[in-house]
């Protein structure tokens, strides 16, 4: 969706594409309740409940879809494309609109927009813009401009299909908040908020874990917790050990050398079924007639926490949905509790000695369970979203830091 000169992306809710091939059991098709096309704005209440008095600043931003041009929308729902980049990147526009002091709430239109609304405390976020377009901020980077700025933000959706809205932490666990939309029959239904003393309880819990995970988090120079990366940027920035998840991938691999690994990657379509086996430094599949379909090459732990370079996902019909359903398998460490995957039983997630303990903390912390906590977080409809067809109301929520 935006130019960003670092690793890539891991998710972005840029649905549109992704949505057509039915990859997620969570995204749906809408139901004939939910025909209507959704308005051309919709309005998004932005409720400030986090205790602090720090000037917020809120942000949307993202791509129009009609022309797929880059840019940002105002408090009213007008598009702004943005203005040609540089070499180095130049300054982007002022895009901040002041949001609500604590107690209080605001209320904007969302365009129909596939982007980002981020929101910060206390001080701007410093955008730019390079000759491919935006440049995000870039949390695992000590010189980003905004690498000493508290801030998060949601994404979404708006489409004539209807609003997708999430929170996640794909990239950073920080400053928490909740998403919502008022349904086409009234009814809200929201998602993100933590339990009660589940801020602070995440990121204590991180710090008493051994090895290279406390050093996921970071703090500004007053003593503020700013964030906890994402262990992929861990491991980019040198705060993780890039074996960090080997053990358990060696303990895939031999497994499946004697064993067939079967990946059934579509809930609304169990009868296909690919099936898994590794043959020296190969993960090879086949499909139902015996014909190869796609082959993963060992993957290091960068490659599972990032769901990318080896764990490529392309937006296909066979390799992209075998890819996810490996990458959530391998990250909440399901592939030896069971050769068949998706395995969606909750609670026996992150059991393994071995595993991704941020996103076992992330979700152990949700009031809901639900969570994005790495990029494909939505197999088997673990992930923390909202839809509707045709939304009357948005919300966004920022909950106190305790």
């Amino acid at each position: 969706m935006f130019e960003q000169p670092r690793r890539p992306r891991r998710r972005v809710l840029t649905a549109v594409a992704a949505l057509a091939t039915s990859l997620s059991a969570a995204v749906i098709a809408p139901t004939a309740a939910e025909a209507t096309v959704a308005a051309d704005t919709i309005p998004l209440t932005i409720t400030n409940r986090s205790g602090r008095s720090d000037q917020v600043y809120v942000y949307n931003i993202g791509t129009l879809l009609t022309t797929g041009q880059q840019g940002w929308a105002d408090a009213s729902g007008t598009f702004h494309p943005w203005p040609q980049g540089g070499s180095p990147p130049v300054d982007a526009p002022d895009a901040a609109v002041p949001g609500p002091a604590d107690g209080t709430s605001l209320t904007l239109q969302l365009p129909k927009f596939s982007g980002r609304v981020y929101f910060s405390y206390g001080r701007k976020l410093v955008f730019r813009l390079a000759t491919g377009g935006l440049v995000q901020p870039a949390v695992q980077s000590p010189a980003d401009p905004n690498a000493d700025t508290l801030f998060n933000w949601t994404e979404y959706t708006l489409n004539n299909d209807g609003l997708w809205i999430n929170s996640t932490q794909v990239d950073m666990f920080s400053t928490p908040y909740a998403v919502g939309l008022q349904r086409t029959d009234g009814t809200t239904v929201t998602t993100g908020h933590l339990k009660p003393g589940g801020y602070q309880g995440f990121f204590a819990a991180l710090r008493a874990l051994p090895g290279g995970w406390p050093g996921l988090v970071r703090t500004r120079a007053d003593g503020t917790v700013l964030r906890a990366l994402a262990p992929g940027h861990a491991i980019e920035a040198g705060a993780l050990p890039p074996g960090v998840l080997d053990d358990y991938v060696d303990r895939v691999w031999d497994r499946y050398r004697t064993q067939t690994l079967t990946v059934a990657p579509f809930a609304e379509q169990p009868d296909v079924e690919y099936y898994g086996r590794v043959a020296g430094d190969t993960m090879t599949f086949t499909d139902a007639a015996g014909q190869v379909v796609t082959s993963f090459s060992k993957p290091d732990s960068d490659s599972i926490l990032g769901c990318y370079k080896q764990l490529d996902a392309p937006n296909d019909l066979v390799r992209g949905p075998i890819s996810r359903t490996l990458c959530a398998g391998y990250n909440r460490a399901t592939l030896l509790a069971s050769a068949d995957q998706p395995y969606n039983e909750a609670d026996t997630f992150y059991a393994d000695t071995v595993t991704n303990e941020y996103a076992r903390l992330v979700h152990a912390q949700m009031a809901d369970g639900k969570a994005y906590a790495f990029a494909f977080d939505d197999v088997g409809a673990h992930e923390s979203l909202v839809h509707d067809g045709a939304p009357q109301h948005a919300y966004l929520t920022l909950d106190p830091l305790d």
